[in-house]
């Protein structure tokens, strides 16, 4: 059986000093590896028996990486020894074979965003509507925009009335952490990940995500699991073929590398919608 496991990164494998979310004493937390420094300061861990199940799935499965990050951003992420071959980056607007984009799906992409706004107009509105709870604004891959905020000073309604306004415009808002995110409606995750899956030839598709981001994508995969914290628990969204870990923080996403390696290994697994090309 050809298992792909397309998983997001930030908050679902791997976690920021502020996202671990850590409740037992210090001298009762897990060990943690580093597995991505900025300006030379470590800044995404996960946990050591993290670490060695997903070193594992790599090993027994085809690994896709599926992140909003950029490539350049995505370039700083060592979740493994050695890279997986595939990666997704821009939200699906980029598909990484062995580090560099693929022209032609790129290509793609941009052909399909067409019945979208223009990247410069949300971009003006965005800045428009900015305020001193908005640290930086950025545009990402040429593709879409985003805000970093402070969550605390973040006025009631804001995200909601920007959330209505990119709406009529067909594109759509993420709030992930300190970030606001602005893109296109048909700029998706799963998208991608069934290009993957087509070009590997996966009869078995697995996935992971937190955010409303990953919505599609847990929704194309044959099996998918969710942490108990982010955009999707806030929401309380549910879908039958997608599990819900027991913790949160940095022990959720020791339970989905986990949930992930025993599903990749079982050779029983066999979803009852008969495989993901049925979606």
């Amino acid at each position: 059986m050809s298992v792909l496991v397309c998983s997001d990164l930030d908050r679902t494998l791997i976690y920021s000093a502020a996202a671990l979310g850590l409740t037992v004493p210090d001298a009762a937390a897990p060990r943690l590896l580093c597995v991505e420094l900025y300006q030379g300061r470590p800044l995404s861990y996960l946990t050591e028996p993290a670490a060695a199940d997903v070193a594992a799935l790599a090993a027994a499965a085809t690994l896709v990486p599926v992140t909003t990050r950029t490539p350049e951003q995505y370039a700083r992420v060592h979740l493994t020894a050695k890279p997986p071959e595939y990666a997704i980056c821009a939200n699906g607007g980029h598909i990484l074979r062995d580090g560099a984009p693929d022209p032609d799906w790129s290509a793609a992409v941009r052909s399909g965003l067409a019945g979208s706004a223009e990247l410069a107009e949300v971009h003006a509105y965005l800045t428009g509507v900015r305020g001193e709870f908005v640290t930086s604004l950025r545009q990402a891959a040429g593709l879409f925009s985003y805000a970093v905020v402070d969550r605390a000073a973040l006025p009631a309604g804001w995200v909601e009335e920007l959330t209505g306004w990119c709406a009529e415009r067909g594109w759509r808002t993420s709030l992930q952490g300190r970030k606001v995110y602005c893109l296109p409606r048909s700029l998706t995750k799963a998208a991608a990940a069934a290009e993957v899956a087509r070009r590997t030839g996966a009869r078995v598709m697995l996935a992971a995500g937190d955010s409303l981001l990953d919505q599609d994508l847990l929704m194309v995969a044959d099996a998918g699991i969710r942490p108990a914290h982010g955009e999707l628990a806030d929401t309380g969204w549910q879908a039958p073929q997608v599990s819900v870990t027991a913790g949160s923080g940095v022990a959720a996403g020791e339970e989905i590398a986990r949930w992930l390696l025993d599903r990749a290994l079982d050779p029983g697994f066999a979803p009852a919608a008969g495989g993901w090309r049925a979606r």
